[in-house]
């Protein structure tokens, strides 16, 4: 039987205690960012300290924007001695989605991605959900706490960009939150943050991107080569989904030695995540929803099937690999 929101939220409280230090980690997005924010106030006079700590750097200007504009505090998860903290909760995220979220085991893991098996004290996932910003508001008008201004301001951000402003997979909460948001959220500071979305220093990725493009059918595909942050590739995919004829956006780039490659697609055909994990589960991390999707591999582990300083041939081995792997299989 499911729990209702009152019950997930006493199961929730019961698991901190008033003198816990909490370390909310994430791999810092909009959604990830806003819903440790809600996490943040759920816990305000409930626990000693709360933190949050990402394990990605944030480079994406909106990011940046979000953090100023709504005065978040996040840490450097490697910069953290763990050891100071009591409790862990991951939220927006499971453990095998990056390999710093299974140095510690967490207490407690809220998520809307695909349930990869996890196991904690207090979980609560659910991938039919289009935003964990959702869910989090789902917490707080269970705790019946109304969100500051900057709080709704945030998790509306962070529905509608793990929507795409309801494009992408999405269900009534999503659309019930967001109304919901809607009335305490600051319209004006959440377009300055929207606008925030281009670092003039990425423009000549995109000139990489349409000259290097390569179509295959309704499929497109860019390999990048090195690129400052991962980021750079979301940005290219999302942008190849507006092209006219292009239902799938399949854009890679090497980063921080790891070869990250990010799906798009209409969310009719092929389940992307599925695509990803059969491409490339075997040789890392790889999941993701129907319409969007990530690997990340080792450098290390491609070394004998594909020469990683040559783009042209990893351009031509991503291809094979994701058709050769997806074909006919859904």
């Amino acid at each position: 039987m499911a729990l209702s929101a009152a019950q997930k939220l006493q199961r929730f409280y019961g698991i901190i205690k008033g003198d816990d230090s909490v370390l909310i980690v994430i791999v810092a997005d909009p959604d990830a960012m806003a819903s440790a924010m809600a996490i943040k106030r759920l816990l305000w006079r409930k626990a000693a300290a709360v933190d949050i700590a990402s394990v990605s750097k944030v480079e994406r200007p909106d990011n940046l924007a979000m953090i100023e504009r709504l005065g978040i505090k996040i840490q450097r998860f490697d910069e953290l001695d763990l050891s100071g903290y009591s409790r862990f909760i991951i939220v927006d995220s499971q453990p095998g989605h990056h390999e710093a979220l299974s140095r510690f085991e967490a207490d407690i893991i809220i998520d809307h991605h695909p349930d990869t098996d996890v196991q904690a004290a207090f979980t609560d996932i659910r991938p039919q959900y289009g935003a964990t910003s959702t869910m989090m508001t789902e917490y707080l008008r269970a705790a019946r706490i109304k969100p500051s201004t900057k709080l709704a301001t945030g998790l509306l951000y962070g529905i509608k960009t793990d929507t795409s402003s309801f494009e992408r997979h999405t269900i009534i909460e999503d659309v019930r939150a967001f109304q919901y948001l809607f009335r305490f959220a600051n319209k004006y500071l959440l377009s300055k943050i929207e606008r925030e979305e281009i670092n003039v220093a990425y423009l000549k990725y995109y000139r990489r991107a349409i000259s290097l493009r390569r179509k295959r059918k309704d499929w497109l595909f860019v390999h990048l080569g090195k690129v400052e942050t991962a980021d750079v590739c979301v940005l290219i995919a999302d942008f190849f989904m507006r092209v006219q004829t292009v239902n799938w956006s399949i854009v890679s780039g090497i980063a921080n030695q790891k070869l990250v490659v990010v799906f798009r697609n209409d969310g009719i055909r092929k389940n992307a995540g599925r695509v990803a994990k059969l491409s490339f589960g075997q040789l890392g991390s790889a999941g993701g929803h129907k319409s969007m999707a990530r690997a990340e591999i080792d450098l290390a582990r491609l070394k004998s099937r594909v020469t990683c300083g040559d783009d042209e041939k990893m351009g031509q081995w991503l291809i094979r690999q994701i058709q050769t792997r997806s074909r006919n299989r859904r």
